[in-house]
């Protein structure tokens, strides 16, 4: 398109050779710490270098772009995000941010500006949780953060360790171990990612860009059961039976009357039952389930309001563990924390939009990002959102170029002012 900055023209390019090299049929997967994810890294790296950037990967095999700036006392400014996918997923989720970094560097490079502060671009690794069962281990690992017990986890398709894939890739699961980070936390003067929004606010708004406020937090059991007993469907009468489906059912009945309340309240928060499930070889059409499997996950920016569902969730197991003759092991619980985005970069987000003549509504993250890490580690964290239809995680992803391009526009304003600023907190 003619009206693409050359960023965007950049961006387009990457985007497209991305998907020819990782389609899998319906979508595109790129496995974190596989050939997927190797292939996205060694394409960025290569053109952040023709731009002039230097590279360098760390022990977890996250990589750093940087365009020098005139005073490498500074700290830096920071735009990434992540490369892997979910399997027969969509292309721009996490790549979109990454490309995005690349794109300002090129407009940079294109129009003869020189920041006085170092630019990086940071692309992380494993930032879906859907590979291994953690919360942004390359941006947790880039910080020197992540625990050294999260280094034992299992990839989903292989059932080998984040270790041994990170060593097979020829990185430094043991300097990671170490707690070895891969950037100083206080060398960064402020970290911005951009991403595709996962939901319908930015295309119901009809704004090609967002501002993220927040990011949710949450808990999920990926591992959840309710007990009851089988019995026959004719011969088995009410007074006796114990029904894991109703006594599931009640349990979800319990939580929708707790969001409803939240939302009267003027809360916002999630709750999933994403997986339901029961053993074919036991189950049958005449039968009294007896037993019932299934995910909980829920999603709040409010940590209060997590703890509040928590706090409900127990109480309910117990009304309905008594009223339907049911038991619950909910199993191993996996928490992440909700984040903050910095006041101060939405401020300037919001000049630099209003320079540019551009809606950029504020709104917020239900789901997950590195950006989180950052702001949980207390670096000044921003969010934009860019307007995609059709969600995320599935093949048909639909942001548009044009959409991106205006993401670019609004990254390297503020970059520029941020660098040119007096005030840089």
């Amino acid at each position: 398109m003619n009206s693409l900055t050359a960023g965007g023209r950049l961006a387009e390019r990457i985007l497209d050779a991305l998907a020819e090299a990782t389609t899998d049929a319906p979508g595109i997967t790129r496995v974190a710490y596989g050939p997927g994810e190797r292939f996205a890294h060694d394409l960025v790296r290569n053109e952040g270098e023709k731009l002039g950037a230097g590279a360098r990967v760390d022990a977890a095999g996250n990589l750093y772009l940087t365009l020098s700036g005139s005073n490498p006392d500074l700290p830096a400014i920071v735009i990434g995000s992540h490369l892997d996918s979910v399997a027969h997923g969509g292309n721009f989720d996490g790549a979109a941010g990454v490309v995005a970094g690349l794109a300002v560097m090129a407009e940079l490079v294109g129009e003869g500006i020189q920041l006085k502060r170092d630019l990086v671009v940071l692309a992380t690794r494993a930032e879906e949780a859907v590979w291994f069962p953690l919360s942004y281990p390359g941006s947790q690992a880039a910080l020197g953060l992540l625990e050294p017990q999260a280094l034992e986890a299992r990839r989903s398709d292989s059932g080998r360790t984040l270790a041994e894939h990170m060593r097979e890739e020829g990185f430094d699961p043991d300097a990671v171990r170490r707690g070895v980070p891969g950037i100083d936390a206080g060398r960064i003067a402020a970290f911005v990612e951009a991403h595709i929004e996962q939901g319908p606010r930015l295309v119901a708004a009809e704004a090609p860009v967002g501002i993220v406020t927040g990011i949710a937090g949450g808990f999920r059991y990926v591992d959840a059961k309710c007990f009851g007993a089988y019995a026959h469907s004719g011969a088995e009468p009410r007074f006796a039976r114990h029904d894991s489906v109703l006594g599931f059912a009640d349990l979800i009945a319990g939580l929708e009357a707790e969001w409803d309340a939240l939302e009267r309240e003027g809360h916002e928060a999630t709750i999933t039952f994403g997986r339901v499930q029961s053993d074919p070889t036991q189950h049958g059409g005449s039968r009294v389930l007896g037993e019932l499997g299934f995910t909980l996950d829920v999603r709040s920016a409010e940590a209060a309001i997590l703890d509040r569902i928590e706090n409900r969730l127990q109480e309910i197991l117990a009304e309905v563990g008594t009223k339907r003759s049911v038991t619950f092991e909910l199993g191993p619980r996996f928490t992440w924390e909700p984040a903050t985005m910095s006041a101060a970069l939405i401020g300037r987000l919001d000049h630099a939009a209003t320079e540019l003549q551009m809606r950029a509504p504020h709104v917020p993250s239900g789901a997950g990002h590195d950006a989180a890490t950052f702001a949980g580690a207390g670096i000044p964290t921003a969010m934009l959102f860019v307007r995609n239809e059709n969600g995320s995680h599935n093949p048909h992803e639909a942001m548009e170029i044009a959409d991106l391009d205006q993401a670019i526009r609004l990254l390297l304003r503020f970059v520029t002012d941020f660098d040119n600023s007096r005030d840089q907190t």
